[in-house]
């Protein structure tokens, strides 16, 4: 029996072989027809694309993670503590001798 499916399967393998030769397709040995005009240019279209999703998927990760941390806060929407003693000097809402005082601690 064991000799029976070897000779049938190198039979049915050289009828396949003889039937769908290098002949029979002008872009032998070439796969999936790249050397009909494509050559490197599919295969690097395809690299590229790969690059763009996992880049695409990091950094979508990445801003999720800044979210989370932040935990709603906007970055930069606190003032120093400079601004605001400007802002109130600016205002009158401190005198001169006040402001100094001040601007002597927050220099520590």
């Amino acid at each position: 029996m064991k000799k029976t499916t070897s000779l049938l399967s190198v039979l049915l393998t050289a009828t396949f072989a003889h039937a769908h030769g290098p002949d029979d397709y002008p872009s032998w040995p070439g796969m999936m027809g790249w050397s009909q005009g494509m050559g490197w240019f599919m295969p690097a279209l395809m690299i590229a694309a790969w690059i763009v999703v996992i880049v695409g998927i990091i950094e979508i990760f990445r801003w999720w993670i800044r979210a989370k941390s932040d935990k709603g806060k906007r970055v930069g929407s606190e003032d120093s503590a400079l601004n605001i003693l400007k802002r109130r000097y600016a205002k009158g809402e401190i005198d001169k001798d006040e402001f100094e005082e001040k601007m002597k601690i927050l220099e520590k």
